[in-house]
């Protein structure tokens, strides 16, 4: 049996392909929608891929089943554990249903749906037993039920998806599928996890690729609450301290379920002049994205540019923070050193949904540039009547803020514009300028006077030794 893993440092977001080399077949499990990598790995190790699953219907990126099993032929399975209102739609149709126990067969594989409900209602894990060695599973994929060192978050429902109080059931289902599903099975048991660190998923993901069932069975922080079989305690301890879920993730919810949109074959990105971006930006029939540092967007911009900086692996995530594809009809022109590096910034935006990118400009060079508004931390206190929001996470706010700001999340901020006023400035910091400059960017393109704090929260910590206030 092979087993190996594709993970996206972007989303923090693992895929694996399971193949079968005796009879050269695979099965591709949580596949993101840019294909390509999965292609070639299986190709490398000369499997074809005869089936696709996936563990649920996603909230952080769009899957990559549908596209997959276009491109390959492949047999698509998906949960039907849940309850109707969690069903699978149209994009489905030709899909297999799986319930708990159902296997699928690849070659001298086995793959087991283990319905594990609680971060959603129809998840389900899989065990893997390579019929080849073992008699018995070795492995479990857990999707986003169980991480190295934490678990699924349940409460997305409610933050992401329109659901009320849905927290508390879905903390008690976990604590059900832990006990009924997960502890129960042999401590050794490899775990292998839809999500590492960095996810909004989980509050405490690990680092580490993989784990076991002995390992968070003994040091687990769940594990004294399933041990003294206190769910009480453990839903609360669940429930405390749950990162910000971003908004784009209640789109990420509806289109998983109806199935994205097939991408099929896509022509490379074409590069466009400087005077075909001005022509479009005056016709208000593009978006720029400036990709470069913070500090060179704050050296001068195009106005109205996008800044989605290419040097911090993160794309899509701050792409999806920004851009609407829902309600934004102008495409994207991306700012981009190369071919090649649009198309991996292109293979990176699909992911989240965000398809028309029409293009790139190799530099700003014949383009009119502005400089965004700064402030300096000690020029603050002269600007009163500005707002001052702080755009990091929950935490990160509750842990320590510039007293007197406001907290909107970055994730949240360009679907939270009545929460801003509109009649004065906003004054708005992150904790070193990177997300600060790149939520900005967006307020600024919806009409928001930004000033963006010079340093944000590490510079005036620096700059004026003040106490932080603390939530």
């Amino acid at each position: 049996m092979l087993l190996e893993r594709i993970y996206d440092e972007d989303l923090a977001q693992a895929s694996y392909l399971i193949g079968c080399q005796a009879t050269g077949e695979a099965i591709a499990v949580d596949p993101r929608r840019d294909v390509a990598e999965m292609l070639a790995l299986a190709e490398r190790h000369g499997l074809r891929i005869a089936h696709v699953t996936e563990t649920h219907i996603h909230a952080d990126y769009l899957s990559g089943t549908r596209e997959l099993a276009a491109r390959t032929g492949a047999r698509m399975h998906v949960s039907d554990e849940g309850g109707p209102e969690w069903r699978y739609g149209v994009g489905f149709d030709e899909a297999e249903r799986l319930r708990h126990g159902d296997t699928i067969v690849v070659g001298n594989v086995r793959v087991q749906a283990v319905h594990t409900p609680g971060h959603t209602p129809e998840h389900l894990s899989f065990l893997v037993t390579d019929g080849a060695q073992a008699s018995e599973p070795g492995f479990l994929l857990t999707g986003d039920f169980v991480f190295v060192g934490d678990l699924g978050r349940p409460d997305l429902l409610d933050e992401a998806a329109g659901g009320v109080d849905t927290r508390f059931e879905g903390a008690k289902q976990l604590f059900a599928s832990l006990r009924d599903r997960f502890l129960p099975l042999p401590d050794y048991v490899q775990v292998l996890p839809g999500h590492g660190a960095g996810s909004a998923c989980g509050k405490a993901l690990g680092a580490i690729a993989a784990t076991t069932v002995g390992y968070e069975r003994t040091f687990a922080w769940w594990a004294p609450y399933l041990a003294a079989d206190d769910e009480q305690g453990f839903v609360e301890a669940l429930l405390t301290g749950q990162p910000d879920a971003h908004a784009y993730f209640a789109r990420m919810k509806r289109q998983n379920r109806q199935g994205p949109a097939l991408l099929g074959d896509r022509a490379p990105l074409p590069e466009r002049s400087a005077e075909e971006v001005r022509a479009l930006l005056d016709a208000d029939a593009a978006v720029l994205v400036d990709t470069r540092d913070h500090r060179s967007v704050h050296d001068g911009t195009v106005e109205g540019a996008l800044a989605i900086p290419a040097d911090t692996g993160k794309t899509a995530s701050y792409g999806a923070w920004v851009y609407d594809p829902e309600n934004e009809h102008r495409p994207l022109v991306l700012l981009a050193a190369s071919a090649d590096d649009a198309e991996r910034m292109r293979d990176h935006l699909v992911r989240v949904g965000i398809d028309r990118v029409h293009g790139f400009v190799r530099s700003l060079d014949g383009l009119e540039l502005v400089q965004p508004r700064l402030v300096q931390p000690e020029e603050l206190d002269g600007l009163d009547d500005a707002v001052l929001v702080d755009v990091r996470g929950r935490g990160e706010h509750a842990h320590g803020h510039i007293p007197g700001s406001l907290h909107l999340s970055g994730g949240r901020a360009l679907w939270r514009l009545d929460e801003l006023p509109s009649d004065r400035p906003v004054v708005t910091y992150c904790q070193s300028g990177v997300r600060n400059s790149i939520v900005a960017s967006a307020l600024r393109r919806a009409g928001v006077d930004v000033i963006e704090l010079d340093g944000s929260y590490a510079g005036w910590a620096r700059a004026t030794g003040r106490t932080p206030a603390v939530a």
